[in-house]
């Protein structure tokens, strides 16, 4: 296959390096009425996103989550402990207000999209589904790419015109796909470098036998592409129209300054692919937690992030982004509205 570094234009993203702001974002942390540094992790979130919007009062709106949908065509390999069904089923879930996104959603004021990025059915029209089909499922890339350069383009260009009309400023990703895992993982494999066995999981809930077949299908087929390197060829090859359609959406959001919540293993392969064709994009991104699918440690590690949460999740729909949605509300809001030592008059450690 011929390599294309870039098949597509990308949307450029500007760095949030500001040394002066940098420096009186920490003074106005350090001078809350608290002990140094005793807020932990949501202070480096609140100066992050005090870069990111270029204020020293961040705040956040019309909070989002957008959850991608699509069917994958390796599960012809039997990779998958459920059948390709139940991502339309789910999707149906969801659109009934019935998954744990719509609750955990509702419960922490965001509102919540869907979107049929290629999902292997017909809804027809619905008023509450964002149809972006871009194909009924991938093709099995156990024996030839999952998309065709085009068709990864549109998912991409479909993800960006969507992040493009939302209002807020900070958006959570999540996916339904069954077989997204083993995308995700061939992904890792290929951007990383890591060996398959570190990448592959129990998705679903496979059997450790159902892992192992799992392990070489993607071994196998990796050696069958052995020749595909750049970011967006291994997209198109391995990846899912859901994958696609949010790494488009991620740099879309990302060059609009918007704060990214990152969910777990699938979302955090589409935003390996973001990062490596704009690197800057890791400024925007706030990372919910560390999931239980095997894999997804040494993604975060391999990014240099750090996760807001440690709950064993393996669920994916972005219930991650949901649950860590009010300790970044948190970190914007002591920023904002925390009394200093001077303004509650308050006596400052002693030297």
């Amino acid at each position: 296959m011929k390599q294309r570094d870039n098949f597509m234009s990308v949307p450029q993203i500007d760095s949030t390096h500001d040394a002066a702001l940098s420096g009186d974002l920490d003074n106005a942390v350090n001078n809350k009425t608290k002990p140094f540094g005793s807020l932990g992790v949501l202070e480096s979130v609140a100066k992050q996103i005090g870069l990111i919007q270029k204020t020293m009062r961040p705040q956040l709106t019309k909070p989002s989550i957008v959850v991608f949908a699509g069917d994958h065509g390796i599960v012809a390999e039997n990779v998958s402990a459920y059948p390709q069904s139940v991502t339309w089923q789910m999707v149906e879930n969801f659109l009934a207000q019935g998954a744990a996104i719509n609750v955990f959603a509702r419960q922490n004021g965001s509102a919540l999209y869907i979107v049929d990025a290629g999902v292997n059915h017909d809804f027809g029209a619905r008023d509450d589904l964002i149809d972006r089909k871009v194909r009924f499922g991938t093709r099995n890339f156990f024996n030839e790419p999952a998309m065709t350069a085009n068709e990864c383009e549109l998912a991409m260009q479909h993800g960006m015109a969507l992040v493009a009309s939302l209002d807020g400023n900070v958006i959570g990703f999540g996916e339904m796909g069954i077989g997204n895992t083993t995308a995700a993982a061939a992904i890792m494999h290929k951007l990383a470098d890591i060996p398959v066995a570190d990448c592959v999981g129990a998705g679903t809930g496979l059997s450790p036998d159902g892992v192992l077949h799992k392990r070489r299908v993607i071994e196998k087929a990796a050696d069958r592409h052995a020749s595909v390197m750049a970011p967006l060829d291994i997209l198109s090859t391995f990846g899912g129209f859901e994958i696609a359609m949010m790494a488009g959406a991620m740099l879309k959001a990302a060059e609009r300054r918007m704060v990214l919540l990152i969910d777990g293993f699938i979302v955090t392969s589409a935003l390996m692919v973001a990062a490596r064709l704009q690197p800057a994009i890791l400024d925007y991104c706030v990372f919910s937690h560390c999931s239980d699918e095997n894999g997804h440690r040494q993604m975060l590690r391999f990014l240099g992030a750090r996760p807001l949460l440690q709950l064993s999740l393996r669920l994916g729909e972005g219930t991650g982004c949901a649950l860590a949605l009010p300790l970044v509300q948190s970190a914007v809001n002591f920023l904002r509205d925390m009394a200093t030592f001077e303004s509650a008059q308050v006596s400052e450690k002693v030297e």
